[in-house]
């Protein structure tokens, strides 16, 4: 059953770094392929369980744009290679460590409909952004295809305050996530896993099969 369109793509190379947009990606068994694959080290965290250094703590790491997959743009307009030490200690970050199956808060793929981002879509931090008035809550435990990827869709996704953070500025309004425990359950989007590795793009159909 056809259900929408796939309006757009978003990777991002650097944990909490800002969205990288694309018009195509390949999707393996560890989601996007050069997705979340560097995260910065807290000081000190080396041997905790999530050490990684994200918009809970800082939230201007959302102006922080990936170039490639290996370059980052500070908000001042300076290139840095994301293995630069320099880089690091801007952020006060211990060290950048490189992840070849990526680093995820809890599944390789996330997907929001344009029904639930609304104007913001990049505020949620999604993968897979979906064209359709249907609820991405009826998709869970079902399989989707999308380009010559399948993906089963696992679970809601639980909101916490990076929702707050505004992609553009870097600000916080905790109002977004108020709305969201308030109208939502504290859920807004879908987790994903990959059935088929393949390759999506820009404008595929999204069909749930049978």
């Amino acid at each position: 059953m056809l259900v929408g369109h796939l309006a757009a793509i978003f990777r991002y190379p650097v944990k909490s770094m800002a969205a990288q947009p694309l018009d195509e990606a390949a999707v393996s068994w560890h989601g996007l392929d050069g997705d979340r694959r560097w995260a910065f080290v807290r000081p000190g965290q080396e041997s905790n369980g999530f050490p990684w250094l994200t918009i809970r703590r800082r939230n201007d790491l959302v102006r922080y744009q990936v170039v490639g997959e290996s370059q980052v743009r500070t908000p001042d307009g300076r290139l840095h290679d994301v293995t630069d030490p320099a880089l690091a200690a801007e952020l006060g970050a211990a060290r950048v460590q490189k992840l070849d199956r990526g680093t995820f808060d809890s599944a390789p793929l996330s997907l929001i409909t344009t029904r639930s981002a609304g104007a913001e879509p990049l505020r949620f931090r999604p993968n897979l952004l979906i064209d359709t008035d249907v609820p991405e809550e009826d998709w869970i435990g079902r399989t989707l295809r999308i380009g010559t990827t399948r993906i089963r869709v696992d679970r809601r996704d639980r909101r916490c305050v990076v929702v707050n953070v505004d992609p553009r500025t870097g600000r916080r309004d905790p109002a977004v996530l108020r709305r969201i425990a308030r109208e939502h359950d504290m859920c807004l989007g879908v987790y994903g896993s990959t059935v088929e590795p393949g390759t999506v793009g820009a404008g595929d159909e999204v069909v749930v099969l049978a």
